[in-house]
């Protein structure tokens, strides 16, 4: 881009502070995070990256600029950034105009607070608690049903000797519909064991959501037809309803679990 077109609108004291005296500092400038925006166009809604410049190289009038996408973050709509524009101090028309500008914004904080505006908004439930995967929260997905109350019983002795607390969504009453109690359950857990035995409509249902949402799933089950084809592919454990295979059960969740907490958390 032209040079003029460098740190247009950028606060005057931003500005100076990262280009004293006209002499831009490269490695000040490579340090920061960055947001990559395509010019919006009526027709197309592009998708935005966030990443690092890497280098600036500076020729005559011109400004070259080389940069890095992190793939950890995946890309964001342009029509999501609009929403966030006032967050990000970026006025409408500079959507329109290829520069590059300086923020006194806190990108991943923006991003996170408000990534809720970044993902569809579902019709159903409401998406909240972004910020709140609790660490020590492990939720079960299972059916209603009395067989399976020593299964409960065993996820949630397991998860206590690892120092986490299990729940069920029939352990909490928080909202009017239980849909909306599930969805809360799943978004704060830093874990969920999905039990597909008798491929129960719900525990699939719920197992998406947690999919969705990026949250660790483990997957039990007492018969490897119970699987769904889409879910094949994931590793999941099989298990014997009677005190043996309870205890076989216990052990291959204590092992997994401890695996997962030791794995950084995965943000969906």
């Amino acid at each position: 881009m032209t040079r003029d077109r460098v740190f247009e609108y950028t606060d005057d004291a931003v500005a100076e502070q990262f280009n004293p005296s006209g002499t831009l500092n490269t490695d000040h400038v490579t340090r920061l995070p960055a947001l990559f925006v395509r010019e919006t166009a009526r027709t197309v809604d592009y998708r935005a990256r966030v990443g690092n410049i890497t280098r600036v190289q500076i020729s005559g009038k011109e400004v070259l600029v080389e940069y890095t996408f992190d793939e950890t973050i995946p890309p964001i709509a342009n029509s999501a950034l609009v929403k966030l524009s006032d967050d990000l101090k970026i006025t409408s028309f500079e959507f329109s105009r290829t520069h590059w500008a300086i923020k006194d914004v806190d990108l991943f904080k923006v991003l996170l607070r408000k990534q809720a505006a970044l993902l569809p908004s579902p019709t159903v439930f409401k998406l909240d608690n972004v910020e709140g995967v609790d660490d020590t929260l492990l939720s079960v997905m299972m059916p209603f049903a009395p067989q399976f109350d020593a299964v409960h019983a065993t996820i949630q002795a397991t998860a206590g000797a690892l120092n986490m607390r299990c729940l069920r969504a029939d352990d909490i009453w928080e909202n009017e519909a239980i849909i909306q109690d599930v969805v809360s359950l799943i978004n704060r857990s830093r874990i969920i064991v999905c039990d597909c035995t008798n491929r129960n409509a719900n525990v699939f249902y719920e197992t998406g959501i947690a999919h969705t949402l990026g949250r660790d799933v483990i997957l039990i089950t007492q018969s490897e037809a119970d699987i769904p084809f889409d879910l094949r592919h994931i590793r999941y454990v099989i298990y014997l309803n009677n005190g043996e295979g309870r205890e076989r059960l216990a052990e291959r969740l204590r092992q997994r679990i401890q695996t997962l907490l030791e794995q950084p958390l995965r943000h969906g």
